[in-house]
């Protein structure tokens, strides 16, 4: 059986050393460090479970989660797949904090992350791109944190790792789908979010990109939402009497519900057609009324499933990430395959 014992012979370390590699306690060299988590890999090393559990009851993993999900049913999935996979590793004493914000506030998100800072040892956050939040994750990493990124990035910080989808892709896929629907032809007004979501951002290039394949298709207006059904029902109301010309509609984010509720406002005949993404409740809703003819499913629940079993690996385990994106395949839904 191989030991943390064994390895630190190896490693001409000592077994303390080791086991704050293994175990992400305190601040070791990233070259020390680097060569205990390869002999271990190499060695096979396994924790002993029991001890394991023994060990987290004594020092209980408290994750804290961040979520713009107050009036974005989008989550309700996403938190689904958090809570039962935290629920599975409650006998190892891990608990789950949730933290709802709304919208894209920086400051509302940076002070979340403020609060938490001291009383956490993982975080799990859907963040704003601001330089600020960008700034107090990079605080957390250096203090030790274990920081997953969750349904949206943070380019250019130090987080540990991604998990969501390839937002590009899903701009690209929605332009094709768009061009399929449209018969090669559409005026397109597009409903963001928010553009200080880089993911938003993402999804708005890569139908730009995939436009370049499509002459037929054109943007005529972007507005954004900032994922609230209100706010969308009155911004897409005003966009569509500013520009009759359009009629196709790229629901890019949240707020798809108010958006359609302003579509069908217009004549049967003036109805443009409506692309988006996500499988929630009130998208199903307007699916089966005929509104929105197909949307782009993102595994809502997988995520956030898969990023409570990336910090528990971590903080219970003392694995880190073996890579950097867990990339979830989007997947295409019409009233057909629900």
């Amino acid at each position: 059986m191989v030991t943390m014992k064994k390895i630190a012979e190896l490693c001409n370390v000592s077994r303390g050393t080791v086991d704050r590699v293994l175990h992400g306690r305190g601040r070791v060299s990233e070259e020390t460090a680097a060569n205990i988590r390869r002999v271990a890999k190499e060695l096979g090393y396994e924790p002993n479970p029991a001890a394991k559990a023994l060990s987290a009851r004594k020092h209980p993993p408290r994750v804290s989660v961040i979520l713009p999900s107050e009036g974005n049913p989008f989550f309700d999935e996403v938190i689904r797949g958090l809570q039962e996979a935290a629920d599975s590793y409650k006998i190892y004493g891990l608990a789950m904090h949730l933290h709802v914000v709304k919208g894209y506030d920086p400051a509302a998100e940076l002070a979340v992350l403020e609060e938490v800072a001291q009383k956490t040892d993982a975080v799990l956050i859907a963040p704003i791109d601001d330089d600020a939040i960008r700034a107090a994750v990079d605080r957390l990493v250096d203090a030790g944190k274990f920081v997953v990124t969750v349904n949206g990035d943070l380019p250019g910080s130090k987080r540990q790792c991604y998990v969501g989808s390839d937002y590009e892709n899903g701009g690209v896929t929605a332009c094709a789908l768009l061009e399929a629907f449209a018969g090669g032809q559409a005026k397109v007004g597009v409903v963001l979010g928010s553009r200080q979501s880089s993911g938003h951002r993402a999804r708005l290039e890569g139908f730009e990109k995939r436009m370049e394949k499509a002459k037929g298709i054109e943007i005529a207006a972007v507005i954004e939402n900032e994922d609230d059904e209100f706010t969308s029902f009155e911004r897409t109301k005003e966009m569509l009497r500013m520009h009759p010309e359009i009629t196709a509609l790229f629901l890019v984010a949240g707020g798809v519900y108010g958006a359609c509720r302003a579509v069908m406002e217009l004549s049967e005949a003036h109805r443009p057609i409506v692309i988006a993404f996500d499988s929630v409740p009130s998208t199903v809703e307007m699916m089966k009324k005929g509104i929105v003819k197909a949307v782009l499913y993102q595994h809502p629940y997988r995520q956030g499933h898969r990023a409570m079993e990336l910090a528990f690996e971590r903080l219970v385990n003392g694995r880190a990430p073996y890579k950097e994106a867990y990339i979830m395949k989007h997947e295409i839904k019409l009233l057909e395959n629900l």
